[in-house]
């Protein structure tokens, strides 16, 4: 479906909520959010996920980025759902606001409609979509999965962390395959040697490749 992606400005929609309205520039303000859709409460998957999303919020406020789910059912709904999403992982407190939009008019707006999943009425639902939204506004990271497969909570977190190292760093580096924190960055390519030297007095190590091109630069973050 043609719409929002990375590089673009969410649309500043306000929703009521189990936290009671949100308007989405507000909630995000000068940090990071998630904003994070579910096909429908009193799923299975979606509550696996919920449940999985509340058990790292600590992980993610810790890193100042906000949590915003979304379903396109009601207020009232959301409320019983989340009974159900805390007794499934007993200890769990969903302490983030559930978005209501029993129209479907967010999800056109916000890209998040799964282009075969439909209710009993034939009406689309959302899909499994996650912007990460930084404190422009806009889209710096977006993930969208099938109504059939669950999201990877880890690999969410991991890619927040690469995206605040960038950012910590004036984009100056990005974050290998399977890169972790603790692990070293890469340095960009528009960054020369002379350049790299002083923004990183820790050095960096050039890997010796048969193009002896010296792109691919990794230093300490």
């Amino acid at each position: 479906m043609p719409g929002l992606t990375i590089g673009d400005t969410v649309p500043n929609l306000e929703l009521d909520s189990t936290h009671g309205k949100i308007r989405i520039h507000d909630y995000v303000g000068d940090g990071y959010a998630i904003i994070f859709s579910h096909p429908a409460d009193f799923t299975p998957v979606c509550t696996t996920e919920m449940a999985s999303m509340a058990g790292y919020a600590k992980e993610f406020e810790t890193r100042g980025v906000k949590l915003l789910g979304l379903s396109c059912d009601d207020v009232e709904s959301h409320r019983a759902w989340v009974e159900d999403v805390e007794a499934y992982k007993p200890g769990t407190h969903l302490t983030f606001p559930i978005l209501a939009d029993p129209d479907r008019s967010a999800i056109q707006q916000l890209n998040m409609v799964d282009p075969d999943e439909k209710d009993a009425r034939g009406e689309r639902l959302p899909s499994r979509a996650l912007h990460v939204v930084g404190p422009d506004k806009a889209v710096r990271l977006s993930f969208l999965y099938p109504a059939c497969t669950g999201r990877n909570m880890d690999e969410v977190l991991r890619a927040v962390d690469s995206l605040l190292t960038a950012a910590r760093h004036r984009g100056k580096v990005a974050t290998p395959a399977n890169w972790r924190p603790g692990d070293r960055a890469v340095i960009g390519p528009g960054v020369s040697d002379d350049e790299a030297r002083k923004l990183f007095p820790q050095g960096f190590e050039t890997a010796d490749l048969p193009s002896k091109k010296g792109y691919l630069r990794f230093t300490e973050v």
